[in-house]
């Protein structure tokens, strides 16, 4: 098996002066930094004390799931002729949050809409979805249900 490794660097620049002296006391604001990428400003979620304009440990595990069926799905229908023009996703994703603090994610659903070139790969377009989630990276490491809603159109 061949095995890949990631490195990905955080760091907290919330601190407004007494570090984390009261829970409402500092920010959850922080930097995401890998090499040679654009670094993210990150928080928690509006309902943990973050900063809305920012994104969050949330966002980056749906958008994660997203772009991995999109690019095996892209990676798919190239292999199996079928030509993509354009691919939009609106994923949602529900967490359940425990009383006194934790939770987890209960379910994601993408809502792929994927427009082709000709009326005739759109059977195919359609079933590669299944294909995608099977071989979808984020998705086999999750342990929640991943689901997906594709809608396939014709380039006009």
């Amino acid at each position: 098996m061949k095995t890949h490794q990631y490195q990905t660097k955080i760091t907290w620049t919330g601190n407004k002066g007494e570090g984390t002296v009261g829970y409402k006391g500092y920010e959850r604001s922080h930097t995401v930094s890998i090499t040679h990428k654009q670094d993210i400003l990150a928080s928690s979620d509006i309902p943990f004390h973050g900063d809305g304009t920012k994104h969050n440990p949330e966002d980056f595990l749906l958008a994660s799931l997203s772009s991995c069926h999109m690019l095996w799905y892209l990676h798919l229908c190239a292999d199996a002729g079928v030509i993509v023009v354009a691919y939009i996703d609106d994923a949602e994703g529900a967490m359940a949050e425990k009383p006194g603090g934790g939770g987890h994610f209960t379910e994601v659903m993408l809502h792929p809409v994927v427009t082709v070139t000709e009326a005739s790969m759109v059977d195919m377009a359609n079933a590669l979805h299944d294909k995608a989630h099977e071989k979808c990276f984020i998705a086999n490491s999750v342990n929640f249900e991943v689901k997906h809603q594709p809608v396939c159109q014709v380039l006009e």
